[in-house]
């Protein structure tokens, strides 16, 4: 099977790393890629939202199936571009009708509030209704939380203590602080605990299987504090994601929303990425994405002792039917190093050095290019070092001494990463 998958991030190299391995996979092209995915397949120079051109390159070169990694083609309609154009090409990722799960925050809150799934309380506002969200503001207790209905490349959601300041971000986010993004805004209540993620592939027709749960850090800063980025590191398992946990989440979370997709009729075949939070042991819905997470990703797909492959192909065909997913049952811990700056301006192009002297870890590039045959930054995000322990301190330990290995100006890590579950 020839294999297209769209992306460039650490993400995208984690499921290369993955879908390489299989038996099934004859040819695999990464589009665009970056400056490590060619060790699992070839780089090819698509834009994973030009439509036409991937359409091309699927058709020259024989593809068969097309792995979407990020969300913009899906919010853009990829599926249903293909379903009209090559119906016969097999794809993993919905179409644009269940791609609005990530794509309309206010979409993803009615459709949870319709079938019963826990969230946190919330009502939407417009430039029409500006002065009605700054009332709602006055009912609820700090901090307060705004986000911008659409994609907004991460960084569309404010949590914000004091209550004018709030109000006055409200006014500014509808008067275009994040573009069309925020031409309507949802506002929600702070809940307050530990958050985790967790993956599900479904096929469309209610069979669905969850992929080991992962934690993620996102501030850059040690203790979880300074600016949010896309991701420092990432653990899998969860100490508390325990049976008892899961099993309140299957039931209350991924049941619900499979089930409740089918009821809408949307035909959705792909990964639902939940972001959840653990209130006092009852899990409840932050967001939803509609792909995998990243740096997530990393240490997920290092604990998926199936061959994943297959169970990507039933997924497209929408019949899962009895396959499969093992775990691995080893710890993986993923630690990130970034460029200095970032999540701010940062320089690009600065040699990297060392991946070589890293032989206990699994090394993501994310953020990293080939210059004149030698490796170089492109990203805030450079790369990621996941390394498998029995515990989590001895996975963290091999990480932290790979990120240490390589070398690159400005190299910025956090040192915690998965301490606060030890």
């Amino acid at each position: 099977m020839n294999i297209l998958l769209l992306g460039s991030g650490g993400r995208e190299a984690a499921i290369a790393w993955k879908i390489s391995q299989s038996p099934l996979c004859d040819k695999l092209f990464i589009g665009p890629g970056n400056g490590g995915t060619d060790s699992f397949g070839t780089n090819v120079n698509l834009k994973p939202t030009d439509f036409p051109a991937i359409e091309t390159f699927c058709r020259e070169n024989g593809i068969n199936l097309i792995i979407v990694g990020n969300e913009d083609p899906l919010v853009a309609g990829i599926r249903d571009y293909f379903a009209e154009k090559m119906p016969e090409m097999l794809l993993v990722g919905p179409a644009a009708d269940g791609a609005a799960l990530e794509g309309s925050k206010d979409f993803a809150k009615q459709f949870m509030q319709r079938h019963g799934i826990p969230t946190a309380a919330y009502q939407s506002f417009t430039s029409a209704t500006v002065e009605e969200g700054c009332r709602f503001l006055e009912t609820l207790k700090a901090p307060y939380v705004l986000k911008a209905d659409g994609l907004a490349a991460g960084k569309g959601v404010l949590i914000i203590s004091d209550l004018k300041e709030a109000q006055n971000s409200l006014r500014e986010m509808l008067g275009g602080m994040f573009g069309r993004a925020s031409s309507t805004v949802v506002i929600e209540e702070f809940l307050s605990g530990i958050e985790c993620s967790v993956f599900v592939l479904t096929d469309g027709h209610g069979e669905y299987r969850i992929l080991p749960v992962a934690k993620d850090y996102k501030r850059i800063g040690e203790g979880d504090t300074g600016l949010n980025t896309g991701g420092m590191g990432a653990v899998s398992p969860v100490p508390f994601a325990n049976k008892e946990f899961m099993s309140k989440v299957e039931e209350r979370i991924v049941k619900p929303t499979v089930n409740g997709l089918i009821k809408d009729g949307i035909d959705y075949r792909g990964f639902i990425f939940l972001g959840l939070i653990n209130v006092c042991g009852e899990p409840m819905v932050i967001e939803y994405n509609v792909r995998m997470g990243d740096p997530e990703t990393e240490a997920v797909m290092p604990r998926i002792e199936s061959d994943l492959l297959p169970l990507l192909i039933a997924v497209s065909k929408g019949n899962l039917g009895n396959l499969e997913l093992k775990e691995d049952p080893r710890t993986a811990v993923t630690v990130m190093a970034v460029s200095g700056g970032y999540p701010g301006s940062y320089e690009k192009g600065k040699p990297m050095t060392g991946l070589e002297n890293v032989t206990e870890s699994l090394l993501f590039h994310a953020g990293t290019a080939k210059q004149d045959g030698r490796l170089v930054t492109s990203g805030g995000r450079v790369i990621a070092a996941t390394s498998y322990g029995e515990d989590i301190p001895s996975a963290a330990a091999k990480s932290f001494a790979a990120v240490k290995a390589i070398d690159f100006d400005g190299k910025y890590f956090r040192r915690d990463i998965a301490a606060d579950l030890c």
